[in-house]
């Protein structure tokens, strides 16, 4: 059986002990999609909604959810943050909106789960402004794609797309 360690001894929901951890430079990406219909897409990639500026508002959103994250997800450790970006790609072929949340830390612990809420959040700010349009869109695929730093060193999915490194 693995070894989840946000459980106690009794398997009790427990914050990890990150105390005799060394601090480390640490990073992560994620990313996720959300898929719509044409006249949305259209929309999103001319920049041309009523409501202003979606990917701006999203990017915001989605930066802000970073810095929220321990309130939101119960035993993450409150942390500080070096960087948080997202940044936005279009798929034409599936009219879907790709976004990547990158966040970086020195610290005792990592940053996948801030990746994992700043691109939630993204997405489902792209809904919220959206949904007058389409209320059909789908959000998907949010995965970790990359995270470096810490005890276990590097993890890169393997079936992601290319990461450009800074």
């Amino acid at each position: 059986m693995p070894d989840f360690t946000h459980f106690d001894h009794k398997g009790n929901a427990a914050m990890v002990d990150v105390g005799q951890k060394k601090t480390t430079k640490r990073q992560a990406t994620a990313s996720g999609r959300i898929m719509m219909s044409d006249e949305c897409y259209k929309t999103i990639c001319n920049g041309s909604s009523k409501k202003g500026d979606i990917l701006g508002a999203a990017r915001i959103a989605g930066i802000m959810a970073v810095k929220q994250t321990p309130s939101l997800v119960p035993l993450c450790h409150t942390i500080r943050l070096d960087k948080a970006s997202v940044d936005f790609e279009f798929d034409d072929v599936s009219n879907a909106v790709i976004a990547l949340c990158t966040v970086k830390t020195s610290g005792v612990t990592g940053v996948e789960m801030e990746a994992l809420t700043g691109v939630s959040i993204a997405l489902l700010t792209i809904y919220d402004m959206c949904k007058a349009v389409d209320k059909s869109m789908e959000i998907g695929n949010i995965c970790l794609l990359e995270k470096i730093g810490g005890k276990s060193g590097i993890y890169r999915k393997k079936t992601s797309e290319k990461i450009e490194e800074e």
